[in-house]
């Protein structure tokens, strides 16, 4: 399937397609200086049971008969993603969600295919029920960690946290620029998105406090939070209570910028399809100062794409158009990789 049987589809459902902000893979003279990627790899399990998590139905004799070639062909299928959207160079930094433990991580970055670019690995297994957590994997040429936490969320009437955290790394660049990195994968919509939504907005309202006291004691910060937010831009948890605005012509230092907010105002393609209809539930977010262009280092207001190669796409036939090709259609295994497509963003060296 080619980039025009791609665009055939786009245009069969109105959907514009803009080249600006899509990658379709080996697009070389793209890449920024530094590039940061962004994955929501869709239930990355191993097969084996964990007596602490409810991981039942990733066994082999669990309904989704999950069994260890199903893994092995799911970690070396997110191996290859990550090769192909890292241009003539790897991925400098990589945000990763709905990933099991750090066995699932070893068996992408230490043990497969990407073993001899030596990665670096952020983790700890998260009080999220069903097991999955959230991840930073580095070069430790370009980034270097200062300090890194997990940030918990306690919903209103438990006494400890029953999701994944928000995971928050201080680091610097190989520019010895200070940087502030969140990789977030907000609660679900399980249930309803308004029944679900206190759940959110208390992510939401966690991830702007730690950001205002960043502020407080560093005014100029370098901030970017990336994540699956399950939120989409124009929502109230990321407009309003997180503050995350849409692109504008002046920025502010001490002001965060959604640059998802640009494939909303396009109407270009989301990151994931539901019912028929495109979101950007994965989203870039970044403080004024990386917008300055006058920085030693800056990303640019279109600076954010989509990865979207033919081989991450499938026709939809139900609705038409092409759709991520997943792991899952429901409780069947479908082969694929994601229900999401990856999100990239360049940054850039005066």
């Amino acid at each position: 399937m080619r980039l025009s049987f791609i665009l055939m589809c786009f245009l069969a459902t109105g959907l514009p397609l803009s080249a600006q902000n899509i990658l379709e893979g080996g697009e070389e003279n793209r890449r920024g200086d530094l590039r940061v990627m962004f994955y929501n790899v869709e239930n990355c399990f191993d097969c084996f049971d964990d007596s602490l998590t409810i991981d039942n139905e990733f066994l082999p004799d669990g309904v989704r008969h999950w069994n260890w070639n199903k893994y092995q062909k799911k970690v070396n299928r997110i191996s290859k993603v990550i090769m192909a959207a890292g241009g003539w160079e790897f991925p400098d930094i990589i945000g990763l969600c709905e990933i099991e433990n750090r066995f699932v991580l070893d068996g992408i970055f230490k043990y497969g295919h990407l073993n001899k670019i030596r990665y670096n690995i952020i983790h700890k297994e998260s009080p999220d029920r069903r097991g999955i957590d959230v991840a930073l994997v580095y070069q430790p040429e370009v980034f270097q960690p200062i300090d890194s936490s997990f940030i918990q969320l306690v919903y209103e009437g438990e006494i400890v946290s029953t999701t994944r955290e928000i995971l928050y790394v201080k680091a610097k660049l190989h520019s010895s620029d200070t940087i502030h990195v969140f990789v977030n994968h907000w609660p679900s919509r399980w249930g309803g998105q308004l029944e679900s939504e206190h759940k959110r907005i208390l992510a939401a309202k966690i991830l702007k406090r730690k950001v205002d006291s960043i502020y407080l004691h560093s005014p100029k910060a370098n901030i970017l939070i990336m994540g699956d937010f399950n939120d989409y831009p124009e929502n109230q948890t990321i407009k309003k209570i997180l503050n995350a605005q849409s692109i504008s012509s002046e920025f502010k230092d001490q002001q965060l910028y959604n640059l998802a907010s640009e494939f909303v105002k396009n109407g270009s393609i989301g990151s994931h399809k539901y019912h028929g209809k495109w979101g950007m539930l994965d989203q870039f977010i970044v403080s004024g100062c990386l917008l300055n262009k006058s920085a030693f280092l800056y990303c640019k207001k279109d600076g954010m794409s989509l990865f979207a190669p033919d081989f991450l796409l499938e026709k939809d036939e139900t609705y038409f158009g092409v759709k991520p090709y997943r792991t899952f259609v429901g409780y069947r295994y479908h082969g694929g990789f994601s229900d999401h497509l990856p999100v990239i963003l360049d940054f850039w060296r005066k």
